[in-house]
């Protein structure tokens, strides 16, 4: 396999200094607990992700016939983003395979750059399929999403940056999907600073790379679910895979609620916005799943492009997970006066109902018994906890709670 060297990153750094945006390193204070933890905001790069290094890097590498045929690529929307504006400063046509399930701001994103889009059933494998074939057809030139060392070499220019930013980085967490991104940081600050730890994280619903590694051989995914849909690849690239085994120090893998709180985080505590993908390392780091403590960690928000038709899904997942909202059911009698002393009771612990509902009893209960259903805001599920011992001290013993 041919290996990434330095000077084709320092090569690649220098091409996209004319584009791409160094984009800042910044120290979280809330996240700094177990470890002190900085977050790599490329989720302000231009077209909102990392994907432009690669894609830019890649097309200003192509002779002038190949520029004439234009390019292809495929994607969930974020490489797609970063391919449109990289032909389009360059002047070649760009056609873009995206699947129906890429969100339509990021179909509307890619084409108002200029490309040509066309949207296939399926996830990004589906796509990527269809781009190949049409790719024999017309001579155009692929640019792949992951698998290739000069898309990977203008990734691997992030870790420049970091090394610049904290010389004494001793990890950085990066998101997987095909991996590209994991690849090019990896490498590259390997070859910098051999000590430095790399950990690559997965949605649990899409660990194709986890799953490859722990098989000790690619290994292709039935099939992907997770909202995270810039890493939804049911299969890892060959050279992405051989890089992640050489360079990689551990991948693990976070849950759905989990990397909901992480962007629900980046919001609140951060100010910064960040789609599921982006958000997979400050889960990681959230939720313990990286073995350090007391060192300087990276967390790079890979990208923003959250599709805001979901946004209010995922921070109600958040506020689950986080006991922000709680469930809660009481059985009791049917008789006046009961929602005003439960109501009461909630109240007086400052906590806030927001959705109420009266069932009157069903099978198995008493002809005068009935059911609350209540959903409470609260502030953690400690409070939530002393809300129910409350109600419970008032004589309501039949309670019932749920996430």
């Amino acid at each position: 396999m041919e290996r990434l060297t330095l000077d084709t990153v320092y090569d690649a750094k220098n091409v996209l200094s004319k584009i791409a945006r160094t984009t800042s390193l910044t120290h979280s204070n809330f996240l700094s607990k177990k470890n002190n933890v900085y977050l790599k905001s490329e989720n302000l790069q231009l077209t909102g992700s990392f994907k432009l290094r690669g894609a830019y890097y890649k097309i200003s590498k192509l002779s002038d016939p190949e520029k004439e045929k234009g390019v292809i690529a495929c994607s969930a929307g974020n490489h797609a983003q970063g391919v449109a504006l990289a032909a389009k400063e360059k002047g070649i046509k760009a056609t873009i395979f995206m699947p129906l399930t890429a969100p339509i701001s990021k179909v509307e994103a890619t084409r108002s750059y200029g490309a040509e889009i066309k949207l296939i059933d399926g996830v990004y494998d589906d796509a990527y399929k269809a781009a190949i074939e049409y790719q024999k057809e017309t001579g155009a030139t692929f640019i792949h999403p992951f698998d290739d060392n000069d898309v990977i070499a203008g990734q691997g220019t992030i870790a420049l940056e970091i090394y610049e930013q904290l010389n004494e980085v001793d990890a950085i967490v990066v998101p997987i999907g095909g991996g590209g991104l994991v690849s090019g940081v990896a490498a590259t600050i390997k070859q910098i600073k051999p000590t430095c730890k790399v950990y690559g994280v997965q949605a649990s619903g899409a660990d194709s790379m986890y799953e490859s590694i722990k098989n000790k051989e690619r290994t292709e995914l039935k099939q992907v679910n997770t909202f995270a849909d810039g890493t939804a690849v049911r299969l890892p690239g060959e050279l992405t895979y051989n890089y992640c085994l050489d360079f990689v120090d551990e991948v693990v893998t976070v849950e759905e609620d989990e990397i909901a709180s992480a962007v629900l985080t980046l919001i609140e505590k951060e100010k910064m916005i960040s789609e599921g993908s982006g958000a997979l390392p400050v889960a990681a780091v959230m939720f313990n799943k990286i073995p350090l403590e007391g060192k300087n960690v990276v967390c790079l928000v890979s990208g923003g492009n959250i599709d805001v038709n979901i946004l209010s899904r995922v921070i109600n997942k958040a506020l689950i997970k986080t006991g922000r909202i709680s469930y809660l059911t009481i059985e009791l009698l049917d008789k006046p006066g009961q929602l005003r002393d439960v109501s009461t009771i909630i109240a007086n612990h400052g906590a806030n109902v927001i959705r109420v509902r009266h069932n009157q009893g069903g099978k198995g209960t008493a002809i005068n018994e009935c059911y609350l259903n209540i959903v409470i805001e609260t502030r953690n599920f400690e409070h939530f906890t002393t809300i129910i011992n409350a109600l419970k001290e008032a004589g309501y013993t039949n309670i019932t709670t749920k996430e």
